[in-house]
């Protein structure tokens, strides 16, 4: 339990593993850097995460723990190149008021970054802006990215030497659990957990949905820019594994022919972010609206897509929010574009499209394939399109409130980004010092655009206390309620209703597979 006897022990708590040291912070108490599993290393690697190994003493817990190894890093959140990468990643951290008095909500958060970069180290993974209401205990983690956790190498395992998958789904359950067994100590409310993430770690809020393992774990949920379709089946992953273990040879190439496990499992860190990058950059254009990097239907662990289980009522009936930014799509460009942005890729998607369908298609993304319509397009097939779709199919089950945010700083619309993918969480953390949340608002709109991002934070804070929002009504299939978050926010009904039925029409297996949907 927590001790509050005096200065020096008010922050000793004992955790799974033994007890823990952290800090005191103003009004924010915070502990990091502690262990929710066994390091994933040596016999380890590619195994689902391993009891914690105890330790001796107090352990200090004022220092973040290592990020995740990662293809690409990145300075857009706040976070310098200078921090270690490790293996031994699998760490969790804790923030909460200081001197609560009653148990709290707890917001535990996933971050993005495509299941290849990323860390809790970015300033969504600390939450000031939560603990600080005094509303909140905040949660944030890493967990295992790229080629460590999410490509399915199953295939090359061996009785001796097992190989799983799912590894960062795995960690994500695993970190859930954790919160289970120790946030009381923390002053939060086991029974009150709210799971929320952006990008992937939205993804991975969805994929939660649809996991035996993480039943009971969370209370409600929050999927921010969500790619949910983003999830695939063991016919194709094999295929990225046997792919990556190839182009990994051209890398080490004194292996055996033979050895594809040994291979693997013995490789340097760096010769296996090596490898996933080049599969990163060649599967956007060899397969057209997927990405490597996800998911797999194992039929054990995540047992079917969790659209289909969201869909049949198979999926965690908890209270959910989703949605997206206005145009998603806009920002992604550059190395590894993921997105269906070019003319070869939309080509092959209206080829695997219904014939009837490619007319209204076009009909509602004029000027297609040119770039403004291309990045609507393409931001609407990898995170509009399939959110509403589980916003539908979850409706019929657990309360739904949907958003869109639309308000982008002076210098976004010069630029033709507009509320582009990740806007919002400079203004949903409230970290308008950060050095890229300072330029995109030095043409004007840094007040309106941090109120935008307090509101937001209030609502979010509103539904992790009881499950609902007072803001704006609940999402039906019947009444597509929306809150369009901008400068004065409003309720639209369906918005972009045309799209949405053009969408219908082209992915079938979204919009037909529940036939009671009105259209």
């Amino acid at each position: 339990m927590r001790a509050r006897s005096d200065e020096d022990t008010r922050l000793r708590v004992t955790v799974t593993g033994g007890e823990i040291l952290g800090v005191h912070e103003g009004e924010i108490d915070s502990w990091r850097g502690i262990p929710y599993a066994a390091p994933p290393v040596g016999e380890l690697r590619f195994r689902a995460p391993a009891p914690v190994v105890p330790w001796d003493g107090v352990r200090d817990a004022s220092q973040l723990g290592a990020e995740a190894p990662q293809t690409l890093r990145r300075r857009l959140r706040g976070v310098p190149f200078s921090f270690a990468t490790d293996e031994d990643c699998l760490t969790v951290n804790v923030q909460a008021p200081a001197g609560a008095e009653h148990p709290l909500p707890v917001m535990v958060f996933i971050h993005g970054g495509g299941y290849s970069q990323g860390s809790s180290r970015e300033f969504s993974g600390q939450g000031q802006s939560f603990v600080l209401t005094q509303r909140a205990v905040y949660v944030s983690f890493n967990y295992r990215l790229g080629p460590l956790g999410y490509l399915d190498f199953t295939s090359y395992s061996t009785p001796e030497r097992p190989i799983e998958n799912n590894l960062g789904l795995r960690d994500q359950v695993a970190v859930l659990q954790w919160v289970r067994d120790n946030i009381a100590g923390f002053g939060g409310d086991p029974d009150n957990v709210t799971v929320f993430g952006e990008s992937a770690g939205g993804n991975a809020v969805v994929a939660l949905l649809a996991t035996p393992a993480a039943e009971g774990l969370f209370a409600r949920a929050i999927a921010q820019s969500a790619p949910p379709s983003a999830i695939y089946r063991p016919a194709i992953t094999g295929v990225w594994a046997a792919e990556f273990v190839e182009i990994l040879r051209g890398i080490v190439p004194s292996s055996a022919p033979d050895d594809d496990h040994d291979l693997l499992v013995g490789a340097d860190v760096s010769d296996l972010l090596t490898a996933c990058l080049t599969l990163q950059i060649r599967t956007p254009e060899s397969y057209p609206g997927m990405f490597c990097l996800a998911p797999v239907i194992d039929g054990d662990f995540l047992p079917e897509h969790p659209m289909e289980a969201v869909r049949a009522g198979r999926a965690h009936r908890v209270p959910l929010i989703i949605g997206t930014n206005e145009r998603e799509g806009s920002i992604f460009r550059g190395r590894v574009d993921i997105l269906p942005r070019s003319s070869a890729r939309i080509d092959a998607l209206f080829a695997r499209a219904p014939a009837a369908s490619r007319t209204r298609m076009r009909q509602a993304y004029p000027g297609l394939p040119g770039r403004r319509a291309a990045a609507d397009f393409s931001g609407d097939y990898g995170f509009w399109y399939p959110s509403i779709r589980v916003a539908d199919y979850h409706s019929a089950f657990a309360p739904v409130h949907v958003y869109r945010f639309d308000f982008a700083p002076r210098l976004l619309k010069i630029a033709g980004l507009d509320a582009t993918h990740g806007v919002e969480m400079f203004a949903l953390f409230d970290r308008m010092d950060i050095p890229l949340a300072r330029a995109i608002t030095s043409l004007g709109g840094g007040e309106s655009y941090a109120a935008a991002g307090e509101r937001m934070r209030e609502h979010w804070l509103d539904f992790a206390e009881r499950g609902d929002v007072d803001a704006w009504p609940p999402y039906t299939q019947n009444a597509r309620n929306t809150l369009i978050i901008n400068d004065v926010d409003r309720v639209e009904e369906d918005p972009n209703r045309a799209r949405r039925r053009a969408w219908n029409l082209f992915l079938p297996e979204f919009g037909q597979t529940v036939r009671q949907l009105p259209t």
